[in-house]
């Protein structure tokens, strides 16, 4: 495979607002139909990266405009609109920004670990369905061996900064009396979890109701933390009655409407969705206060001015490890020359002219076999380190024969 077919497009933070990334989302079920319509396009292996800051698609194809036409397949905002606000990359730039993004370094809270949970699991979905092949395969895990490198050789992601403490550092900065409100938690996923411990850590309140809708998952972190639980049909109910409310879902419509909270006094809304679970004009409600991912990732201290400390040190870990992806693309490249030459020193030793000269010489007729992978070993050190032009036909069979005689 040759490197420049491999493309990421995408848009994220840096040019959209939550409300067009909105747009943009991909869902499980949007993902599953994008890899069975994959499967009649040219486009060879693939994944898609949807989170809060960003939706991407990485892939091998002939062009980033088949990977854009699949995505925007599949999303309800149109594909003029997401070629107007994204980015296209390829070849190593391409690589280069995977590597940013699994480290953390393009994330809209910097050294936002959570990337790497959402990384993993958007390939491993692609792998079940057959997308992931060898090249992805190599440079997902190298990228992956690259941010666990930066995690525990710096400090990009020390402290508790993410989008998850982001809220609750909110709530720290503007609820007073914590302890005695009502909490109301929609969604526990790996975000809601994350948001729900970092509530009864910071907060120190176990006033906390979680609400999924898989009840199972909320009662067992319920459970595991001593908080309350409820079915999805009580949400109404515990809406009106809460003073805060963080939705961490995954719907593609609020879960949260203006109505459901009208006239039932001040509150405090938290919205970590994309696309937004809270209806946007709640913030139009006297009383309410409703901040979103975008909101929250302005929120600034000393622990990111530390962070940004670090970046020199997380890049030159990310240098070590793109060489390293880098030698073994190149090693990769040489297989089919390598198996070229193992074919042609096995065919020759069929020649009968080869072998008339080989018996003359007293060389032992099973000679050839070692011979042959002795010369194949040696051709690919010389690929990998040389780096020189010409025939490495001819190179390999001289050194068979040198090497037989």
């Amino acid at each position: 495979m040759n490197i420049n077919q491999f493309y990421i497009a995408g848009i994220n933070y840096k040019k959209t607002d939550a409300s067009v990334r909105g747009d943009f989302a991909i869902g499980n079920e949007h993902y599953t139909s994008l890899l069975q319509k994959a499967s009649h396009s040219n486009i060879q292996e693939f994944f898609v990266l949807s989170t809060c800051n960003r939706t991407e698609i990485y892939g091998v194809a002939g062009s980033a405009k088949e990977l854009v036409q699949l995505l925007c397949s599949e999303t309800a905002g149109d594909i003029e609109t997401f070629q107007r606000l994204s980015y296209v990359k390829h070849g190593w730039a391409a690589v280069e920004h995977l590597f940013n993004v699994a480290a953390g370094l393009d994330s809209q809270i910097l050294g936002d670990y959570e990337i790497v949970g959402q990384l993993k699991q958007a390939v491993k979905f692609a792998r079940e369905h057959d997308f992931i092949g060898t090249f992805l395969e190599r440079l997902t895990n190298v990228a992956l061996q690259s941010s666990k490198a930066i995690k525990s050789q710096t400090h990009l992601s020390s402290g508790t900064v993410s989008v998850s403490f982001a809220a609750v550092q909110y709530l720290r900065q503007t609820l007073t009396g914590a302890k005695d409100k009502k909490i109301v938690l929609l969604g526990t996923g790996k975000i809601g979890r994350n948001t729900c411990r970092n509530l009864v850590d910071y907060l120190g309140t176990n006033n906390i109701t979680l609400i999924n809708r898989t009840e199972d998952k909320a009662a067992e972190l319920a459970t595991s933390l001593n908080l309350r639980y409820a079915g999805f049909n009580e949400k109404a109910q515990l809406v009106k009655e809460a003073d805060v409310i963080i939705v961490a879902t995954n719907a593609e419509q609020p879960v949260v409407m203006k109505e459901d909270i009208a006239g039932c006094g001040d509150k405090i809304l938290i919205d970590l969705s994309i696309p937004y679970n809270i209806d946007p004009l709640s913030k139009e409600l006297p009383g309410i206060q409703l901040v979103n991912v975008d909101d929250l990732s302005m929120i600034n201290d000393a622990t990111l001015q530390n962070r940004m400390a670090e970046v020199p040190a997380a890049k030159a870990i990310i240098a070590e490890h793109t060489a390293e992806f880098a030698e073994w693309y190149t090693m990769r490249r040489n297989v089919p020359a390598l198996k070229a030459i193992k074919q042609k020193l096995t065919d020759m030793q069929q020649c009968s002219l080869f072998l008339s000269v080989s018996a003359n010489c007293g060389v032992a007729e099973n000679a050839g076999i070692a011979s042959i992978q002795k010369v194949v070993n040696n051709m690919a050190v010389k690929m990998r380190t040389q780096h020189q032009p010409g025939c490495y036909y001819i190179e390999a069979i001289n050194d068979f024969i040198t090497g037989a005689n």
